[in-house]
């Protein structure tokens, strides 16, 4: 940018954005683009200083200010940095990262925009379990589709939204409103999320990828006592006991409701303890 002119940009910047507030209402605002040099940490907690000013409630990715680890997508940690949540990019985090807020942006292919000959596509399976892998990190799920030049939605992404829709359409309550799993590593068949049924009990929605041989689902270490079990997809009651190396549902059925995730709900006294 020339000398002298980046005021000049950054007042113009703010005259839209605040066109864009007063006209669409959005509850978040999603940067991008935050590399030129000449642009600094001090200009992005100016914008988000702005923002908040016209709309408290506004939800700022990092991305508007300069605090971003690369693709990673976190803020470095060698200050304090502008924005209320990290954005990974193309990745999910290994692990739950309690008291960060996070959603990774992922593409259906390799391509942000529309790209005529890039076919490498994400399974449907692929793009469920993503959902699922980063609800059960405390994380949210960012999606991209890349219109066509006249605003039409390739079919290839139309047909793996219509099967993460019809994935969601019958275990939603698995995904929205839940908080990571109890469990600090993955555990081996899948994933877990987690929602307080009340004060006294709290349901965990297991996401089964690996469905067991031998009809048993093992929750290593959870020291609570189950109380029910069934699953989500059918409603079907399952026997669960507590074990001395902490809990087991004993009779799944011989196949999986869905292939891609069976989710099994299970209630249990309290909030979930895991040793």
């Amino acid at each position: 940018m020339r000398e002298g002119r980046k005021r000049e940009y950054l007042d113009y910047m703010k005259a839209q954005l605040r066109e864009l507030l007063e006209s669409c209402r959005p509850e978040v605002l999603w940067f991008d683009g935050e590399w030129p040099d000449w642009y600094t940490e001090e200009d992005g907690r100016e914008i988000y200083a702005y923002l908040r000013q016209l709309e408290p409630t506004l939800i700022i990715n990092n991305r508007v200010g300069k605090g971003r680890k690369g693709m990673e997508g976190l803020n470095r940690d060698d200050q304090e940095y502008v924005g209320d949540f990290g954005t990974p990019e193309q990745q999910i985090p290994p692990g739950g990262l309690p008291g960060l807020d996070w959603e990774s942006c992922m593409t259906m292919n390799h391509t942000w925009g529309f790209k005529f000959d890039d076919h490498d596509w994400k399974s449907t399976e692929t793009l469920v379990r993503n959902l699922i892998d980063c609800a059960s990190k405390g994380g949210n799920y960012l999606l991209n589709v890349g219109p066509t030049a006249e605003g039409e939605i390739p079919q290839p992404s139309v047909e793996r939204l219509q099967g993460v829709g019809r994935w969601m359409k019958v275990n939603s309550e698995a995904i929205y409103a839940t908080q990571a799993s109890p469990w600090p590593k993955q555990l081996s068949w899948g994933r877990c999320t987690q929602k307080a049924i009340d004060a006294q009990s709290t349901r965990l929605y297991l996401h089964v990828f690996q469905w067991p041989d031998n009809g048993r689902l093992d929750l290593p270490g959870l020291t609570n006592t189950p109380l029910k079990a069934f699953l989500m997809a059918t409603g079907t009651p399952l026997k669960v006991e507590k074990t001395p190396g902490g809990v087991t549902i004993i009779d799944l059925p011989r196949q999986p409701v869905d292939a891609i995730a069976t989710v099994v709900c299970l209630d249990i006294e309290g909030q979930p303890k895991v040793e």
